[in-house]
């Protein structure tokens, strides 16, 4: 770390020692044993279903699974399961069917989009463990972790997700916000909104974010200080060619807001952006907003987060054909939404939350429906309300587990807007020339998410 990052994290963790009032009890000590128990040591029920359509959770494979040849960081990952063949697929004609295991927006978009969107359904898998270290530190926040100042932070946090068994949506949201992810990311992803008529909008971001808690290494090993570092450089479209914007996350929101600055290389200046989040504009268009980024992320502070429950639904999983690099994007991109030949669902249970747009705040979106994937706490699906109740856009995530990071990583993400009828699919990198680079590969240090490094590399 650089001295400008520790001198911020140690005012961080003074801001948050003053703030800590109203922090949320803890986990019983007999509810945290459980972990690795009757629950995974990540808090997803261990067994299967009643059927065995989801399986019991078996946790083999740790890294490349056996017979799998990949070549290392920054090569494609090789699907482990590319023999299969869907078991059935959901369409507009048969989902009655399957009503109960499909979210309100699959059911609009089956329904809206009778000839382009199917639901091909596989065989579902829980073959991939957390490391070691992760599962500790996932017994140690259930015993630990706290939410303070208002429910928008979160303290005594390392590695995993912070409540491996949530009591309330509150607790959930900070899950989603905090699951375990790489430590390091560093990728070129393209964006492209595709519209009724076929017509495409393409965006071209170098992402490169670094995730300090993430790291094995880290000390202490309670984090209280900055959760995440972004640095976004925009190569697509031409007229916003050369931006950067940084940013800095921490693990309250309340006490230490976002902060972030952007490099405009008409002026060469760089700027603070106060109000970067929420439903600020972003991608190709304006298409989706800032915080539907992995389907939220940032603040909580606008929305009254509700516990809906558990449920066994048809999600995006092991979505590794999608980022096969010889699948070309004009395969991929079709009308109303991707091509469903080349997406994957199994069945799975998800903890559902409910967030509603609290009285006196404003944003696009007055209800959200988020789903999170229970082995991994990463939000796999959204439904997202208008002002009058009407639901108005749709995503979809397609996450797979990312072999040499030992990590499951959000990729292909689809943003439908059932008003307009276009949507966008975001990072894409089946045409790019560097694969995604994760952990020690991606060399990132701190001092590359400062203005200053924003101004030079504008330069």
């Amino acid at each position: 770390m650089t001295k400008t990052l520790n001198r911020f994290a140690l005012s961080t963790t003074a801001l948050l020692t003053l703030s800590m009032h109203g922090a949320w009890a803890k986990v019983p000590t007999a509810e945290a044993e459980r972990l690795g128990k009757d629950l995974t040591c990540m808090g997803a029920e261990k067994a299967a279903n009643k059927d065995g359509s989801i399986p019991e959770y078996s946790g083999k494979w740790q890294g490349t699974p056996p017979g799998v040849d990949f070549k290392g960081p920054g090569h494609p990952y090789p699907d482990p399961y590319a023999s299969e063949k869907p078991l059935y697929t959901v369409t507009a004609q048969n989902m009655a069917q399957y009503a109960d295991k499909l979210s309100e927006g699959q059911k609009a978009m089956l329904q809206k989009y009778a000839q382009a969107y199917r639901i091909p359904v596989y065989q579902s898998h829980r073959d991939f463990r957390m490391p070691d270290w992760v599962c500790a530190s996932s017994k140690e926040n259930a015993l630990k972790a706290e939410l303070v100042d208002g429910n928008n932070g979160v303290k005594g946090v390392r590695g995993a997700a912070p409540f491996p068994v949530p009591k309330s949506g509150d607790e959930l949201l900070l899950n989603l916000t905090y699951p375990f992810r790489v430590s390091q990311e560093s990728a070129t992803y393209d964006q492209a909104v595709v519209y009724p008529n076929g017509n495409i909008a393409w965006g071209r971001n170098y992402y490169r974010i670094l995730n300090p808690a993430a790291d094995p290494a880290s000390q202490p090993r309670t984090t209280d200080g900055v959760s995440a570092l972004a640095n976004v450089k925009t190569l697509l479209p031409e007229r916003n060619k050369g931006e950067v914007i940084v940013s800095t996350d921490t693990y309250n929101f309340k006490a230490v807001p976002r902060n972030a600055y952007q490099y405009n290389p008409g002026t060469r200046r760089v700027r603070q952006m106060p109000e970067f989040g929420f439903d600020m504009p972003f991608g190709p268009g304006g298409f989706r907003t800032i915080d539907d980024d992995r389907l939220f992320n940032g603040s909580p502070e606008r929305y009254d987060w509700k516990l809906i429950g558990k449920r066994e639904m048809l999600i995006p999983y092991d979505g590794y054909r999608l980022d096969d690099p010889q699948i070309k994007y004009a395969d991929l991109l079709k009308t109303n939404t991707i091509n469903p030949d080349y997406m994957r669902y199994e069945l799975h249970r998800v903890w559902v939350v409910e967030a509603t747009l609290k009285e006196g705040f404003r944003h696009q979106y007055a209800k959200r429906v988020i789903y999170l994937d229970e082995d991994t706490w990463q939000p796999v699906m959204a439904d997202s309300y208008d002002a009058r109740g009407q639901l108005w856009r749709v995503g979809l995530v397609s996450m797979h587990y990312l072999y040499d990071a030992g990590a499951f990583g959000a990729r292909v993400t689809l943003y439908h807007d059932l008003s307009s009828g276009a949507y966008m699919a975001d990072r894409m990198i089946n045409e790019v020339e560097q694969q995604p680079l994760y952990n020690e590969a991606a060399k990132l240090k701190s001092d590359m998410f400062t203005p200053e490094f924003a101004r030079s590399e504008g330069r």
